[in-house]
């Protein structure tokens, strides 16, 4: 039997992206995230939800651009870091150590060091309530060599992203493969 636990935030699991933008006065600037997704697929595009009294907010729709920047589980730290803190009380590419690389493709800084980026035009900006969702046009999604197979697919197991599990506000990394999409669901098409 199942338990009813509310109208809460608790679908399963979150990515944990990392935002990155120019604040208003240029400076690199990035935010942890997990309310995010693809959200379209022509133009490709993702949505990630931001509060807008976060420093990232601004950034964002004055530079009309961002990134994400997909940490491994090795940036655990960082990423949870870069979450906690706000880009007005602290450089955090300073504290971390973290690399802050200009886009070529848009007004966005990402983070040189996490195995993948995608960077993103603003679309729209959707007010939802305590959040706002900005849908971003995906222009380039950028990889390390070392996280791809050899099909030319970021590999999970290699890539490690990050998960967060919304409620216990754990993080957790990624398991084997259990099937191969569009494949096994097969079984039912008689």
């Amino acid at each position: 039997m199942k338990v009813s636990l509310g109208a809460k935030t608790l679908a399963q699991p979150t990515p944990v992206w990392v935002i990155g933008s120019y604040d208003t006065a240029g400076k690199p600037n990035m935010m942890t995230a997990a309310w995010g997704g693809i959200c379209c697929s022509a133009p490709p595009c993702l949505a990630v939800s931001v509060r807008a009294e976060r420093h990232t907010y601004a950034g964002v729709m004055q530079r009309k651009a961002f990134t994400v920047s997909v940490p491994s589980e090795r940036h655990v730290a960082e990423a949870d870091y870069v979450g906690m803190v706000s880009g007005s009380v602290a450089d955090k590419f300073a504290v971390t150590g973290l690399t802050a690389v200009k886009s070529e493709l848009v007004y966005a800084p990402y983070v040189a060091e996490f195995p993948l980026v995608i960077e993103c035009r603003l679309l729209q900006a959707l007010d939802l309530g305590a959040h706002t969702q900005f849908i971003g046009e995906i222009m380039d999604v950028k990889a390390d060599a070392e996280v791809l197979d050899a099909d030319g697919h970021v590999d999970l197991t290699k890539l490690l992203p990050i998960l967060f599990a919304p409620g216990s506000s754990k993080y957790y990394g990624v398991g084997a493969a259990v099937a191969q999409g569009f494949s096994v669901g097969k079984k039912f098409s008689g």
